[in-house]
């Protein structure tokens, strides 16, 4: 029995063993390389791990798609067996419904690794015009429903100085993620829920908290927010070649990474850094996760290995590889507990 029939005999023998969906032969047939969808935030240090993977484990490249963080966990969840992905990334921690729909499917052991911080920042064109924001500037810019006269009603702001005299009269045009991001369900937690919480009308006018919450939460639609994509250098792009004022909503990572072309806005007075952001008092500041599947380990060549090499000090450690292209690392205590969880392949519970 040659290598490849050995492997996929092992592989089957696997699949059944823990109890895989049926599914079509050629679905069936073993893959060679991890495959892994997810957040675009965490793309650039998955796929840095990556390429440091194929050149020290002796395995393939892993195969990283940029899906955003929702449409991963739905491919993620799908079910278990080798059409599915092995891993995803995540700009946020997996939610209870998406844990239960990863269940419902047969994912039931779920690794959980926390990789690093992030920081959302509000960046626009090297060069713009200083503005001093608040959650509540950013709220009222960006809602679809505010308090006007007493009511709510359909965000009527086209300029900043509308909002506050204090800021410039610059139009409000903003690229951000799209739905199906984590970045966008990081921004809408953690900017736009505190910024509406800012706003006193709003409690006022919505008593109820899961209402006025839905509320706080949605965007406009009328173009003065647009979608940009699950490509965040695209709006980088966009911003750097593009009229000053225009700002862009994206990972801290993208603004290391670009320091020649754009620049971050203090929020409240407090500069996106590695500092702020480590010690949460950037106020748009969150954590960041890879997911494995445990059922494919030992099915799919190098997962288990995979692992090792991301949580490595010399991968998400101070002056790591994965510091330099922008992540902001944990605590060395809070890494070596991460790592040794991860290695030992233990189970999220929720």
């Amino acid at each position: 029995m040659n290598h490849r029939t050995a492997f996929i005999a092992a592989s089957v023998a696997t699949v059944l063993l823990s109890g895989f969906a049926a599914a079509p032969a050629d679905a069936q047939q073993a893959r060679d390389q991890i495959r892994i969808v997810g957040s675009s935030t965490v793309f650039p240090f998955t796929t840095a791990v990556a390429e440091q993977f194929q050149r020290t484990g002796g395995f393939k490249a892993p195969i990283v798609e940029s899906t955003g963080t929702g449409g991963g966990m739905r491919l993620f969840c799908g079910g278990v067996g080798v059409q599915h992905p092995d891993i995803t990334n995540a700009s946020r921690r997996m939610t209870k419904s998406e844990f239960e729909q990863c269940k419902s499917n047969g994912v039931t052991d779920i690794v959980e690794v926390k990789i690093g911080f992030d920081g959302i920042v509000l960046a626009v064109k090297k060069g713009s015009q200083k503005m001093d924001l608040t959650l509540r500037h950013v709220f009222l810019a960006l809602a679809r429903q505010v308090p006007v006269n007493g009511q709510l009603a359909a965000n009527p702001y086209t300029r900043w100085n509308q909002i506050d005299a204090s800021l410039p009269a610059l139009e409000i045009e903003v690229i951000g993620p799209p739905p199906t991001s984590g970045t966008r369900d990081s921004f809408n937690e953690l900017a736009m829920l505190a910024g509406c919480g800012q706003v006193a009308e709003m409690k006022t006018l919505i008593p109820d908290n899961a209402a006025r919450g839905r509320a706080c939460q949605a965007i406009r639609e009328d173009g003065k927010f647009i979608e940009g994509g699950e490509n965040d250098n695209l709006i980088v792009q966009r911003l750097a070649t593009g009229r000053p004022g225009t700002m862009g909503i994206f990972g801290f990572s993208f603004l290391e990474e670009n320091p020649d072309k754009i620049e971050g806005k203090a929020i409240a007075g407090i500069e996106p850094n590695p500092d702020t952001i480590a010690d949460g008092k950037y106020p748009i500041a969150r954590d960041m996760y890879i997911y494995v599947k445990r059922a494919h380990v030992g099915v799919i060549p190098g997962i288990r290995e995979f692992v090792t090499e991301y949580t490595s000090a010399r991968a998400m450690g101070d002056n790591g590889y994965l510091e330099k292209k922008g992540l902001v690392v944990l605590p060395a205590a809070e890494a070596a507990k991460v790592r040794a969880s991860s290695l030992a392949l233990q189970p999220l519970t929720m």
